[in-house]
């Protein structure tokens, strides 16, 4: 396994090309605007390492039977799901932000559940080449990418619809030595940080959509690949000096999102994983949401315990803290976490062996912990916000504070109680600002999908034909069924 250290080397290693402001970025390992979110991902590797997080953050594999990151895992039983939830709410916890790691976990892991299930019914070899493309990553303790999102263009029309085709990532050329494709996939969480992505389809395919049923995995500087960072709010705080302004200075917002360009991209055989099998497309698509989805009763509960703590620091701060009312929202913020994190232990503790062997989650209830993530989340904001008052809208700046002519006078009239510095309550107000904002709230509510996404899989997963049996039974209606 890696450490911090050797993971944050490898990225030196890569050439990967990166946009940012309109420019390309050389070296990304220092840069201000990557630097947070190569931090948070290196915390994956670091605690690996140590010894109270062994269990939580390590496996052993079931292909080599050596000891690896977890993130490399192919879950084996109900307790790996179980313990990926708690795993990512140890981190959430620790960063404040997304670490980024689990988007490509939960790609290799739907790879993995589909690929062999293809081969049953096709005769084809797409699950030993992804097993040795699996133990190629365990063994390297690789940071991959999962790549999911299309462009999408007019939503209206299938991929094979659309006016410009590129518009879902597609098969253009196939000779002897592999395919080329062509296309883009937004919203890429991670993916400048991370050593390979795992490609997938972002939708069911028909059968005239067969070029875009493709799954293959390639490093992140291939060549032909090109990511476009995007921008976050408040981002340009990362090219000023100092750190109170920047709120969670170490650890960023969310997950150093990319727009990622495939112009005409080889990809070798023994890395393609599905090429044309459009009736597997939709079942990847669901095996990959639902893995998805489970993670934010994990990931966002971690982070709103921060959220929590924060609340619970401003109101001390303030010197309402004993205030019955203040005491009350922060119970419904707990409330509301915990409700969140119940959920995705539920749908791990029902989870059940797919053909393959791996364990899959409950698509239910990993569908309803996901929805219920994309209004809790902003709840939990909402009354943070209440607590904290409008002085996160409206702080002066950290240079200010540190202005000797005007500083003394934010010192004299932002103070709170006492016994706590001004500097340490513009600190946490900074931090709430910074974590309840525009662009944390835009991923609880579409990372993962959609709220209609789950509502769709939500219907799918509710049996309700069953549902209306058991009450006609109870009323005494006699019908076939």
């Amino acid at each position: 396994m890696k450490n911090r250290e050797q993971y944050i080397e490898s990225l030196k290693n890569l050439k990967t090309q990166v946009y940012y402001f309109g420019k390309r970025i050389d070296n990304i390992i220092e840069h201000p605007s990557f630097k947070p979110h190569i931090n948070s991902a290196a915390l994956t590797y670091e605690l690996a390492n140590m010894p109270e997080y062994e269990e939580l953050l390590t496996a052993t594999s079931h292909l080599t039977g050596k000891k690896i990151n977890r993130f490399t895992h192919i879950h084996q039983s109900t307790e790996d799901l179980v313990k990926k939830v708690k795993a990512l709410r140890l981190l959430g916890q620790k960063t404040g932000a997304c670490f980024q790691r689990c988007v490509g976990w939960d790609a290799l892991n739907a790879t993995y559940t589909v690929t062999y299930e293809m081969d049953q019914k096709y005769g084809t070899d797409y699950h030993k080449r992804f097993l040795e493309y699996l133990k190629f990553v365990q063994e390297n303790d690789l940071m991959i990418a999962g790549s999911m999102t299309d462009p999408k263009g007019d939503r209206s029309l299938r991929p094979s619809q659309q006016a410009d085709p590129d518009l879902y990532v597609h098969i253009v050329e196939k000779n002897d030595k592999g395919i080329v494709v062509r296309g883009a996939k937004a919203h890429q969480t991670g993916i400048i940080n991370s050593h390979e992505m795992i490609v997938m389809p972002t939708i069911a395919m028909g059968e005239e959509d067969k070029d875009y049923a493709v799954v293959f995995a390639i490093p992140v500087d291939t060549e032909g690949v090109i990511h476009i960072f995007g921008r976050q709010t408040n981002d340009s705080r990362r090219f000023e000096e100092g750190e109170i302004d920047k709120g969670n200075y170490k650890y960023g917002i969310v997950g150093g999102e990319a727009l990622t360009i495939f112009n005409d991209v080889f990809v070798p055989w023994e890395r393609v994983f599905m090429c044309g099998e459009f009736d597997y497309a939709g079942l990847l698509v669901e095996r990959f949401a639902s893995y998805h989805r489970q993670n934010y009763g994990g990931c966002k509960t971690g982070v709103s315990d921060v959220i929590i703590g924060s609340a619970v620091a401003i109101a001390e701060y303030n010197g309402v803290a004993k205030a019955s009312h203040v005491r009350d929202k922060i119970v419904e913020m707990v409330h509301l976490a915990e409700t969140l994190y119940c959920g995705s232990i539920a749908c791990s503790a029902e989870g059940f062996p797919t053909p393959s062997g791996a364990y899959f989650v409950n698509p239910l209830l990993a569908n309803t912990v996901k929805q219920n993530v994309t209004r809790y989340i902003y709840e939990i904001c909402r009354l943070c916000h209440d607590i904290a008052g409008g002085i996160i809208a409206t702080l002066p700046s950290e240079a200010d504070l540190k202005n000797e002519e005007i500083g003394p006078y934010i010192e004299k009239y932002l103070k709170g109680v006492a016994d706590v510095s001004t500097e340490d309550r513009i600190r946490i107000l900074r931090l709430i600002e910074n974590m309840t904002g525009g662009t944390a709230l835009v991923e609880s509510m579409h990372g993962a999908g959609s709220p209609q996404a789950q509502r769709i899989m939500i219907l799918r997963q509710a049996n309700l034909n069953q549902k209306k049996k058991l009450a006609e039974d109870l009323a005494g209606i006699k019908k076939e069924h």
